[in-house]
C-alpha cells in the first residue's frame, strides 16, 4: 500500500480466463501468478465461462479497479482498451495486444509425422469447442500438414469437442460418435489430453485396445498426462512458460516509457512427448 502510495501506481494485474480446472489454463495460470508474485504485483482473476456479456464487461471492471494491464487467456480480445494487454493463445492482431500463441504448424508436423512413421493412415480426429482460440488455427494446420504429407481426411472421422466443461466426458462422447460411423482408424490425435483421456476410455469400452489396436495423441502434456494408463504420447505446449513470458512481457510494457515499441506476437514452439499410447501400426 505504502509503494502504491508513493509511485501512484497499483500494481495490480487483471487477469481473465475462461475457466479454472486441471489443464490449459490452471497451467498458464501457474506461470503468471510465479512471476507476479516474484516482482510484487498483485493481481485478479475473473473467469467467464464463456459468456459474451462477461467477456465484454470483465476488462472495464478490472479497469475500474485500477489495474494496470490485462493478461487474457484463451479469450477474445476487446478492441479499444486503452491498457496494456498480453493475449496468451491470442490471434486476432489489435492495437495494443501482443499476442502468445503456441507454432501451431509445427505441433500439426509433430504429431501427424509421429504417426506416419508409425505407419498410420487412417486417423481420427477430435477438434476443439467451437469458442476456443486455438480451434480453426490448429485445424487448418492440421490440414495442411495431411495434405503435404500425402494423409486423407476422412470427414466422417472428425469429431468435435460440445460443452463448456473440461471434463474427458466430452472426449468420450466424441469418440463413441466416431466409432459408430464404422468407419475404421488405426489412430486418434485429440485436441487437448483431457479428451484424450475421454476417448481412451470410450476406446476401451468399444473393445480396442490402447495402443495395440488404436494409437492416441493429446496436446497441451498436463501434469497428469505421463500418470495415465497407458502414459499418453502428446504434443507439450509450454502452457506454465507460456503464462510465465505473458507476465513479464506485460509488466515490461507496463514500466517501459509512453508510447515505447512493443511485441505484437511471440511465438513458442512444441515438443513431442512419446510415450504408451502410440505404437505402429497393427498388422492386417
Amino acid at each position: 500500500m505504502a509503494r502504491s502510495l508513493r509511485a501512484q501506481r497499483s500494481f495490480t494485474i487483471g487477469v481473465v480466463v475462461p475457466e479454472i480446472s486441471e489443464g490449459y489454463a490452471a497451467l498458464v495460470m501457474s506461470g503468471i501468478e510465479d512471476y507476479l508474485l516474484q516482482e510484487g504485483y498483485f493481481y485478479f482473476v475473473v473467469s467467464h465461462r464463456h459468456r459474451s456479456d462477461l467477456v465484454e464487461e470483465y476488462p472495464r471492471l478490472l479497469q475500474e479497479r485500477a489495474v494496470e494491464g490485462l493478461i487474457a487467456v484463451d479469450t477474445a480480445c476487446q478492441v479499444g482498451v486503452p491498457i496494456p494487454v498480453v493475449a496468451v493463445s491470442g490471434h486476432r492482431e489489435l492495437r495494443g495486444v501482443t499476442n502468445i500463441m503456441l507454432n501451431h504448424d509445427n505441433a500439426a508436423k509433430l504429431a501427424l509425422g509421429h504417426l506416419a512413421k508409425l505407419g498410420h493412415q487412417k486417423i481420427a480426429f477430435i477438434k476443439g469447442q467451437a469458442f476456443s482460440s486455438d480451434t480453426e488455427i490448429r485445424w487448418d494446420s492440421v490440414r495442411r500438414t495431411a495434405a503435404s504429407m500425402g494423409v486423407a481426411l476422412n470427414a466422417r472421422l472428425v469429431g468435435q469437442l460440445e460443452g463448456e466443461s473440461s471434463s474427458p466426458q466430452l472426449g468420450y462422447e466424441v469418440t463413441r460418435k466416431l466409432l459408430a460411423t464404422g468407419s475404421p482408424f488405426t489412430a486418434l490425435f485429440a485436441f487437448n489430453d483431457i479428451s484424450a483421456i475421454g476417448a481412451i476410455h470410450a476406446l476401451r469400452e468399444a473393445g480396442h485396445r490402447v495402443p495395440e489396436d488404436v494409437s492416441v495423441v493429446g496436446f497441451d502434456d498436463i501434469q497428469s498426462a505421463a500418470f495415465q494408463n497407458p502414459a499418453l504420447t502428446t504434443i507439450r505446449q509450454p502452457l506454465r512458460e507460456m503464462g510465465l513470458i505473458a507476465a513479464e512481457t506485460l509488466l515490461r510494457r507496463i514500466n517501459a516509457p509512453a508510447k515505447s515499441p512493443y511485441p505484437k506476437a511471440i511465438t513458442i514452439e512444441p515438443e513431442l512427448i512419446v510415450r504408451a499410447s502410440t505404437a505402429a501400426v497393427p498388422a492386417v
